[in-house]
């Protein structure tokens, strides 16, 4: 049996990620976003969306530009306390002892202690109502050498303990249960 609930973002999990923007220092800020994802993969392409009242708001549409960086459970105090405060009022990157990083092609600053950083430039801004969503380019790529498999040069993001959001609260990641096309795989004859 199923209950009906009054429509409602109920898309769980998503990752809980850290957004940095700006293009000089006093202006760098960090804002916790989960509603994200990718929207293309030729061109790659992926979003944010982000209410008009965030003191990064104006950053993000005056700079067009924004780094996503993928938190972990060890980002995840980090993570809650810079989407309940304000830029207005803190240093995000100074209180919570992150490390603002030079990108290789956008002006905003990447986090280092986070496993992967996307720098995006900004393609189109649609306003959505209690959001506006920011549709952008992927332009770049870091990775935290940490997470690279030695052997195959694959990125192994799961060994960083992805942090997502689940209705409200934090979560890492359980044990794997497959791979892409695990299903349909073929057995080896022996």
């Amino acid at each position: 049996m199923k209950t009906d609930w009054k429509p409602g973002t109920m898309i769980y999990p998503l990752p809980a990620v850290l957004v940095s923007c700006g293009s000089t220092p006093d202006e760098y800020n960090i804002l916790t976003v989960a509603w994200t994802g990718t929207i293309c993969s030729n061109p790659p392409m992926c979003y944010i969306s982000v209410r008009p009242e965030r003191h990064s708001y104006e950053i993000l549409k005056r700079n067009m530009e924004f780094v996503i960086n993928l938190t972990t459970k060890d980002m995840a105090r980090a993570t809650d306390w810079c989407g309940v405060r304000s830029g207005k009022n803190y240093n995000k990157f100074k209180e919570m002892n992150l490390t603002p990083g030079k990108c290789s092609i956008v002006q905003a600053p990447l986090i280092e202690e986070s496993p992967l950083c996307i720098e995006c430039k900004v393609k189109e801004i649609v306003s959505l109502g209690s959001h506006d969503m920011f549709i952008a380019d992927v332009v770049n790529v870091r990775a935290d050498d940490r997470n690279m498999d030695e052997g195959t040069g694959k990125l192994e993001l799961a060994k960083a303990n992805p942090l997502v959001y689940v209705h409200g609260g934090y979560y890492e990641l359980g044990s794997k249960i497959g791979k892409f096309g695990w299903s349909v795989e073929r057995k080896k004859e022996e």
